[in-house]
């Protein structure tokens, strides 16, 4: 078993907003960094819950259920969208999907149905999606996107009329996309997460969109009210930023919004998402540079906003889901958080603006993707195993 402490920054200043999101940022300055006890790490044969596979993907990155059915979409890396029925267990394919520069950490990544998503199957509506599209040169950069989905049968549904919404700064490599989305609980503002593309000083310069979260309207303009918006093109774009590696964004019950995002060697961070807070990347970090070189922790008196919780050793986060359900009595309300390095799913328990314990369930293999059912089970994504596809994990409370 891999042994973990994870110290957890507390937040002290309010973060009660009047619209979801819209939290003024921590007062950093008063926050003090306490640790708590040692990783409660759990084999999966003591776990609470019954591991179903239901299938294997090349190598899946994203998934989202179809709003009002039991049809769960899920996108492939090198271009691929597919749909199961989790409870017949029927499978199918998405047509239209758009071009992706494949290579790296690119290609296909996130999916997310409408705000307004009214359709039933056959009828149409909104899908949106990211993916990493090519530029001039060498260069690349992540979009997002929306097309109408048409679905005519079980078997077969297909992507019309997609239009790219929202572009990523962009630069050579091919790593930190990050280019996740999430919708405010209004429906009226779309996050989308850009990551540092491996550059770092562009998280701490806000005349880009690099190392951010972005709040946008649903057109993928920049939204009014955001902090820098006056400040017009990319920057206007900004909610927060002095990120690294974002890979999991999604709302709790009371409005607040949270965040996960890798560090560079450990440090992988939970943060707790506040209107133009610096998270201090690549200025501090709770991980060293993959080099060896140190890079500074984060200290009380910092003008940083600081994790809520970090993982050291890694647990690579991979995405993010705040349990609403009812089927794990236990977890509501509470942050899943599945682990690449980790191979592990972390359950982290939240009060308000703080996190109060973790307990990892060791799962054997990288787990990419964490979802919630119609019914509150947990659904996860395995990663590409490389001798064999990524498997679709069904979780349900042990009887």
């Amino acid at each position: 078993m891999r042994a973990s402490l994870i110290p957890l920054a507390l937040v002290t200043a309010a973060c009660t907003a009047s619209a979801p999101g819209e939290a003024e940022p921590a007062a950093s300055s008063s926050s003090s960094i306490a640790p708590i006890s040692a990783h409660n790490e759990v084999a999966q044969a003591d776990a609470p819950f019954t591991v179903e596979a239901m299938g294997e993907y090349d190598e899946p990155w994203a998934a989202d259920f179809m709003p009002g059915t039991n049809l769960l979409f899920i996108s492939g890396k090198e271009g691929r969208l597919w749909f199961v029925d989790v409870e017949s267990g029927s499978t199918g394919s998405v047509s239209g999907v758009p071009k992706v520069d494949y290579g790296g950490q690119g290609g296909f990544g996130d999916i997310a149905f409408g705000p307004d998503w009214e359709s039933p199957m056959g009828q149409g509506g909104d899908l949106y999606m990211s993916w990493v599209e090519a530029g001039e040169g060498n260069s690349r950069g992540a979009v997002v996107g929306k097309g109408k989905l048409l679905c005519q049968s079980e078997e077969a549904c297909r992507l019309t009329g997609v239009e790219v919404l929202w572009r990523q700064d962009k630069t050579e490599g091919r790593g930190h996309y990050s280019h996740r989305i999430h919708f405010s609980p209004d429906g009226q503002y779309m996050f989308v997460t850009s990551g540092d593309r491996q550059e770092q000083d562009p998280a701490q310069d806000n005349e880009n969109n690099l190392g951010t979260v972005l709040r946008l309207n649903l057109d993928g303009s920049a939204a009014e009210g955001n902090p820098l918006y006056d400040q017009g093109g990319s920057t206007a774009e900004i909610w927060s930023y002095g990120h690294r590696n974002l890979l999991g964004l999604d709302f709790a019950p009371d409005g607040r919004l949270w965040e996960i995002e890798m560090g560079p060697k450990h440090g992988d961070e939970l943060n707790l998402i506040t209107k133009g807070g610096n998270y201090g990347w690549p200025k501090a970090s709770y991980g060293d540079n993959y080099n060896g070189t140190p890079i500074p922790d984060h200290t009380a008196d910092d003008p940083y906003v600081k994790p809520v919780a970090y993982w050291d050793p890694a647990t690579s986060p991979a995405s993010l889901l705040i349990y609403s359900g009812d089927l794990f009595a236990d977890w509501t309300g509470d942050a899943l958080i599945p682990g690449l390095s980790g191979q592990e799913l972390n359950v982290v328990s939240l009060d308000g603006d703080r996190a109060t314990d973790v307990t990892s369930y060791a799962m054997g293999a990288r787990i990419r993707e964490v979802v919630q059912g119609p019914d509150g089970a947990v659904y996860l994504l395995e990663d590409d195993r490389g001798d064999s596809q990524g498997r679709l994990l069904k979780l349900m409370p042990k009887e």
